[in-house]
């Protein structure tokens, strides 16, 4: 039995290394080249990590990307800390800014200005915020109007009607609220303007100069009025002339009444008429032309009652009246 075991085992071993030399010799060579590709792969990764020291040009990169990697921090950490404003409304307005300066024409800027003059800056309102204001007014508007008409699920055409009355009321909305400024601070100059010039005369007939007469009127009396007299006395004390002065007051204002007072005022400095006769003659004519610009107010308020009386009044009216009676014929004739 063990004779018959050590014979098997030779006979395996025999028949194992019976392999053809062809096949034995491919088997080799493939193995010793994978070594030999692993080894140089090897060799090749020390020799890189061994050699990894930068010249100055890498060493200035890795420098200047460092620094664009803290930058980078930095910059998010100013965007965390920033507000709402600075961060999404002032990017918003400033791109609104440019595509409104391409929509509108050179000169609109300087009517734009003159509108805000009229209406006494409000807000601290610039041409720039206004331009904006009007662009983003036609973008955000109809997107409202559309976003409310799909809730209601209105139709294409009410869609389209809608987005077109967004974006009309959304440019022109600015323009409106100017223009409404505007006329109630021109009605306050207006109704302001009488009392105001009595006071003036009343200053320089007590021995005041007209400066010290304005001042007098700047600090005792409220409102648009009073305001442009503290701007007129700020810009003579940095060397503005007294003339340049009241021009530029009335050209910040839209009221005939002041015009002419201003044109008086710049001529009796410049022939040298006395000032207190200028001004009793010019607060009489104001008082004049107030009551005047009154009574044609009240006239054309017929007229103006009207509409409501008509749209408002009488259908009620009618209701109530006629109402009782169509009813018993109703009743009648059923």
């Amino acid at each position: 039995m063990d004779h018959f075991g050590t014979g098997g085992g030779l006979a395996a071993h025999r028949s194992l290394l019976d392999v053809t030399p062809g096949q034995g010799g491919g088997l080799m060579l493939l193995i010793l080249a994978f070594v030999l590709l692993i080894a140089a792969v090897s060799a090749i990764g020390v020799a890189i990590a061994g050699n990894e020291r930068p010249d100055g040009l890498e060493r200035a990169l890795r420098a200047l990307e460092q620094q664009g990697a803290g930058a980078g921090a930095q910059d998010l950490a100013d965007d965390a800390d920033r507000s709402f404003t600075d961060r999404i409304l002032d990017p918003m307005q400033a791109r609104a800014l440019r595509i409104g300066r391409r929509i509108t024409g050179a000169d609109q800027a300087d009517r734009i200005r003159r509108r805000l003059e009229f209406a006494g800056v409000p807000h601290a309102w610039t041409v720039d915020r206004v331009v904006s204001l009007k662009v983003l007014g036609a973008v955000l508007l109809p997107g409202l109007l559309l976003a409310y008409g799909l809730l209601l699920n209105f139709s294409i055409t009410t869609l389209a009607l809608m987005a077109a009355a967004g974006v009309v009321i959304g440019f022109f909305g600015p323009d409106i609220y100017l223009y409404q400024i505007t006329a109630k601070r021109s009605d306050e100059v207006r109704k302001t303007l009488a009392d105001a010039v009595d006071l003036l005369t009343i200053s320089v007939e007590a021995g005041l100069g007209f400066d010290a007469a304005i001042q007098q009127v700047a600090r005792n009396t409220t409102g648009p009025l009073a305001e442009e007299f503290s701007r007129v006395l700020r810009e003579m004390q940095l060397g503005m002339s007294r003339s340049d002065a009241l021009r530029a007051l009335g050209a910040r204002s839209n009221v005939d009444d002041l015009h002419t007072f201003v044109g008086s005022m710049v001529q009796a400095d410049a022939f040298g008429i006395p000032i207190g006769q200028v001004l009793r003659v010019q607060s009489a004519e104001i008082r004049l032309k107030r009551r005047q610009y009154a009574e044609e107010k009240a006239q054309e308020i017929p007229v103006k009652i009207m509409i409501p009386l008509i749209i408002c009044i009488l259908p009620c009216l009618f209701v109530v009246v006629m109402g009782p009676a169509v009813l018993n014929a109703i009743d009648n004739f059923s």
